[in-house]
């Protein structure tokens, strides 16, 4: 093979002229192809990287030469093209749903329970299954007419999604072009996953480049492939694996549909197999399971399906999900490691926390080194912790909702009690300033121990300014944690304020601030002086004052003056805000220091823009909504803008007062006290419903 690309490059094309050229353009495309699929989908690789470099560059170098014999196809395609403007939307012509959830076995005894209930006397004497890794990755439909790839559309809300082909065709794993024989007209559903090697490959690089790592790779490959320039999805480890076919391929059977798909071309999960019986179903799901913490990717359960396809067409669905498939999440995974010192940190409003510091551990493809250890009451007295911890313990860790890691216990070795138990500090780790205890005679687990030295205190000064810069707050471009590090440790700045007296000068002699980075910042500087009134007072990071409280005061109050000179009694008529809400806002405003800082923020130029008034619309005008768990195919911040939108109020706790939870995966107590106080529980598919003109 490899002869053939050097005979072409002395003779042949001089021999066949233009016709020649064409025919290598296309034996490269197809060849490079196969070299691809062999490598990303079988792992069977035939040539080494060298001898496929060596093709690819032939490859774009005819392709240069000869712009009208390149191909659609053509592996040179896949470093991205140009940036589009926005996503266009994409309407799936199959709805795209979501699977219901089972959490313990007995749930999925039920679901075969219901399974022979619905098909009565046509049920057969054992279901035949098929059961298959859950990825914990984007859902994606990929579309082919004649072969080639032409609009790839993520799930979006089951109905219409965005149109990301800019960003799929990148993908190696993903075919540009079927085979021959192919459906006219195919649509492909799958996962969009980061390898987890490439996921910590990159994530080095960009710590090594001064960049923040991604904090995991779910929301890391969901970001991407919503990027608008396709070079960055180019240039990271995106894997596409098929698991379905809204429309084009029919089978007897779901396994014999995965064959097909592998047929054309596919990734497909491994670990994939097909069970008689749901006691076979629950052994291959506990297969599954042991071999979670050593695949090269992230799964979050197991997904079990019926193999017929005929049962599946008499099961049909309910309104989000197929009746004849459901989802089996797992616990989130605990592991071990060695906890080596318990450091403590500050944040903005002076709360002293404790964070184990660990030997680096895989937790859920993730390598963790730190973990939150909550408060000293916890750290103390936590049965878990087996009377308190101690530097050089086996601890257990987990990532809890699959995202913040935390120590969940501590293993009990012999010998431990030889060891010294870590104690809270009386002083603050960073300004040395005596602590303060804020203790709760009825929940002494809350306990709170707190730097009172505010503006002396460094460590809470670069946590202020951080919230200050913040996306939800005033959203500085260009003001990340590292420069704000650098501006405090230069003596640049110490309030809000002083941000915008920065100069170009200053900022340009930084190290690592080049003059055109200076100038954009300053620009950012500038624009966010005119953010609405709610996102500066969020941005001030008043106690207890979150996004929610801000947008209440804003609304009801218009403008910071009025907010100002308002008694605790005007801000208790807030709907709410409490005594302790109303009480932080009257001593952060009584403080001569913040009076000031208000006073220089406006000399400044920062607007505190005023709010405009209006009378909420829509069909939650009046209810109280929390939110809890994962869902489907929402952010939690963007099913609480839906709810606003609709004219609802979003809390972040169960009362009586609650109309309504919107409960997703992982919802937890929050789950149960709604049930125990009879507050109605709706899933993402019936919010949106609700809130549907």
């Amino acid at each position: 093979m490899s002869q053939i690309g050097l005979d072409f490059g002395s003779s042949n094309a001089q021999e066949s002229g233009t016709d020649a050229v064409r025919a290598r353009i296309d034996w490269l495309v197809v060849e490079l192809n196969r070299h691809n699929h062999l490598y990303h989908v079988l792992d069977a690789a035939e040539i080494d990287d060298q001898d496929y470099d060596r093709l690819f560059r032939e490859l774009e170098t005819l392709e240069a030469d000869h712009p009208a014999f390149l191909r659609s196809d053509s592996p040179t395609q896949r470093v991205g093209g140009a940036p589009v403007d926005g996503l266009e939307k994409f309407e799936h012509r199959v709805p795209m749903l979501s699977l219901a959830n089972a959490f313990d076995d007995e749930e999925l005894r039920e679901f075969e329970t219901r399974l022979r209930r619905m098909l009565g006397d046509t049920a057969p004497d054992h279901f035949d299954y098929i059961v298959e890794p859950k990825f914990d990755g984007l859902a994606m439909e990929l579309v082919y007419e004649g072969g080639d790839l032409v609009a790839a559309g993520t799930r979006g809300d089951g109905y219409v999604g965005e149109n990301v082909i800019h960003n799929m065709r990148t993908v190696r794993t993903v075919p540009l072009r079927l085979p021959e024989g192919c459906p006219p007209y195919l649509s492909v559903r799958g996962e969009v996953i980061f390898d987890l090697e490439g996921f910590a490959t990159m994530n080095h690089r960009r710590e090594r480049d001064g960049q923040s790592p991604f904090k995991n790779p779910r929301n890391a490959a969901a970001g991407t492939v919503r990027q608008l320039d396709p070079a960055v999805a180019a240039g990271r480890p995106l894997q596409f694996f098929a698991h379905s076919a809204g429309e084009g391929l029919t089978a007897p059977s779901h396994g014999e549909l995965i064959n097909h798909l592998k047929a054309q071309g596919f990734q497909t999960a491994s670990l994939t197999q097909r069970c008689t019986g749901i006691d076979a179903v629950l052994d291959a799901i506990a297969a599954i399971g042991a071999h979670r913490n050593t695949l090269p990717y992230e799964i979050d359960g197991a997904v079990v399906k019926v193999d017929s396809v005929a049962l599946q067409e008499a099961l049909g669905f309910v309104t989000r999900s197929p009746r004849w498939a459901i989802a089996f999440k797992y616990p989130a995974p605990v592991v071990e490691t060695r906890l080596l010192e318990v450091a403590f940190q500050v944040g903005r409003t002076g709360v002293v926390t404790p964070v184990a510091i660990m030997e680096p551990v895989m937790v859920g493809g993730v390598t963790v080194t730190h973990a939150t250890l909550h408060n000293e009451h916890q750290m103390v007295r936590k049965p878990e912790y087996c009377g308190g911890l101690r530097v050089g313990d086996r601890v257990q860790v987990k990532r809890a909702g699959d995202v913040i890691p935390r120590v969940e216990a501590v293993v009990d070795e012999v010998g431990r009690d030889q060891r010294a138990k870590v104690t809270f500090p009386v002083e603050c780790p960073d300004c040395d300033a005596e602590l303060v205890r804020e203790e709760n005679p009825k929940e002494p687990e809350k306990v709170i121990i707190r730097c009172p030295n505010n503006l002396g205190c460094q460590a809470q000064v670069e946590a202020g300014l951080k919230h200050f810069a913040s996306r939800l707050a005033m959203d500085i471009d260009g003001l990340g944690d590292k420069l704000v590090d650098q501006l405090v440790a230069a003596q640049l700045i110490r309030t809000p304020s002083d941000l915008y007296r920065l100069t170009l000068v200053q900022l340009a002699g930084l190290e690592r601030m080049a003059e055109k980075s200076a100038t954009n910042l300053l620009g950012s500087l500038n624009e966010s002086k005119s953010r609405p009134f709610e996102r500066v007072l969020f941005g001030l990071g008043i106690r207890h004052v979150g996004e929610a409280v801000a947008r209440d005061l804003a609304s009801h109050f218009g403008g910071i003056d009025a907010l100002m000179e308002a008694s605790e009694e005007a801000l208790q008529a807030v709907d709410g805000v409490g005594p302790e809400i109303a009480n932080s806002l009257s001593r952060w405003f009584s403080t001569e220091a913040n009076a000031a800082e208000i006073a220089a923020l406006r000399a400044q130029g920062v607007e505190f823009r005023e709010t405009a008034s209006q009378a909420p619309k829509g069909p939650l005008v009046g209810k109280t909504v929390v939110i809890t768990g994962t869902l489907p195919t929402m952010g939690r911040k963007e099913a609480a803008e839906l709810i606003r939108e609709a004219g609802g109020k979003v809390t972040g706790s169960v009362s009586a007062k609650t109309d309504f939870l919107v409960a997703g995966a992982a919802a937890g107590s929050k789950l149960a006290k709604a049930i125990s106080l009879g507050v109605p529980v709706l899933d993402e598919e019936a919010l949106k419903a609700m809130v549907s003109p």
